[in-house]
């Protein structure tokens, strides 16, 4: 399932924007750049909605897989993530999310990416560990110390 279309952030205005006024939160398999929303950008996109909304994008070079269709289940696997939970904590703050994932081979390691992926969620302050815990329809993954 994609990500919803006011979820999603397109345009090279927004992305140099991200690569400008982004703090960076490295991973061993994914890098997060967030930075705060500025709906300004959007205008041009003729979007009806340009609201302080949590947007992602997430990039998937072909270091990582030169099959599309290996790049594309992966995309897939971490939109998909977003649309379970991020909707339904609805705690989000208004930043704009840009997920590179680095080179390396876990096309086959589903539950070590998505393990990543919410630790950096934690660690970038964009989820609450306490929200998180509460909510009984997700299993909360430890961190290692």
């Amino acid at each position: 399932m994609a990500l919803p279309k006011e979820m999603r952030l397109k345009g090279h205005r927004t992305f140099n924007y991200i690569h400008k006024n982004s703090k960076t939160y490295y991973g061993n398999l994914m890098t997060f750049k967030v930075a705060r929303s500025n709906p300004e950008i959007l205008l041009t996109h003729n979007l009806t909605n340009t609201s302080n909304k949590f947007r992602v994008a997430i990039a998937i070079s072909k270091k990582v897989s030169k099959k599309a269709v290996e790049r594309n289940k992966l995309r897939r696997i971490l939109q998909e993530w977003l649309i379970k939970n991020i909707q339904k904590i609805n705690n989000h703050k208004p930043y704009w999310l840009l997920v590179n994932l680095k080179f390396g081979d876990f096309c086959n390691d589903e539950s070590r990416l998505l393990e990543e992926f919410q630790n950096l969620m934690f660690k970038s302050r964009l989820i609450k560990w306490l929200t998180w815990m509460k909510k009984p329809f997700m299993k909360a993954v430890p961190q290692k110390v």
